[in-house]
């Protein structure tokens, strides 16, 4: 799905939540949002995630395989992402990390507040030690591609932004790649400002917020390797 596309479904959804998504508080009688509604436009702003891997399932199978990695059993991918999901909840809980299950993916948000400096696509220090739980979880379960996905605030131009969030995006490969995780599991991509998480801006918070990587989990199947080869 382009940029564009994106753009597109948000409004869309936005849109349609603006219109069906509104309840009355039974308590105030104020009128608000509903959570079904805000869902639904989480879900139009996460089904990017849901697409093919970065790079294409072929190419990417092909590397896994010839380093070495295995896939999981049909009948068991379910219980695998289970397991998984599992353990990075345990490990990232009270870090910020949010972790979403999409079928058989996991996406991971990393908080913006806590991940880069403006302007910057070093992986803060405070924020080490929960990528340090994020690497060991994934170094557990290696039948698994790692998308990683990098964003930035609408400071600064589309293009400027643009490489700022590739620059996001392998940084946090790359320090993952220092705990372990095989490359051939992982891909980048950037969205520069695009995917504004927190919008409009009208704080640091939201700044900050907007700051961000997301990391995809997607499991490696016995399909996946009888396609590639």
């Amino acid at each position: 799905m382009n940029i564009n596309t994106i753009k597109l479904t948000t409004i869309a959804a936005l849109g349609a939540m603006t219109l069906t998504g509104c309840v009355t508080d039974p308590v105030t009688g104020e009128r608000k949002i509903s959570k079904a509604a805000i869902g639904g436009v989480g879900g139009a702003l996460g089904g990017y995630l849901l697409g093919d891997l970065i790079g294409g399932r072929n190419s990417r199978t092909e590397e896994i395989v010839g380093a070495g990695i295995g896939a999981v059993a049909g009948a068991g991918v379910g219980y695998y992402m289970d397991q998984q999901e599992k353990k990075l909840r345990e490990r990232t809980a009270g870090t910020g990390i949010d972790v979403e299950r999409q079928g058989d993916q996991l996406v991971l948000n990393m908080p913006g507040d806590v991940t880069f400096d403006l302007n910057s696509a070093m992986v803060k220090s405070q924020f080490r030690s929960a990528l340090d739980s994020v690497a060991s979880t994934l170094a557990e379960y290696p039948s698994t591609y790692i998308d990683v996905y990098g964003h930035t605030d609408s400071t600064g131009s589309d293009t400027y932004n643009q490489g700022l969030s590739e620059r996001r995006a392998a940084s946090v490969a790359d320090y993952l790649a220092g705990r372990g995780i095989q490359r051939a599991r992982m891909a980048t991509l950037g969205y520069g400002e695009s995917q504004l998480k927190c919008s409009p801006e009208r704080s640091e918070a939201d700044y900050q917020c907007n700051r961000r990587v997301e990391i995809r989990i997607a499991p490696v199947t016995q399909s996946d390797v009888n396609a590639a080869r």
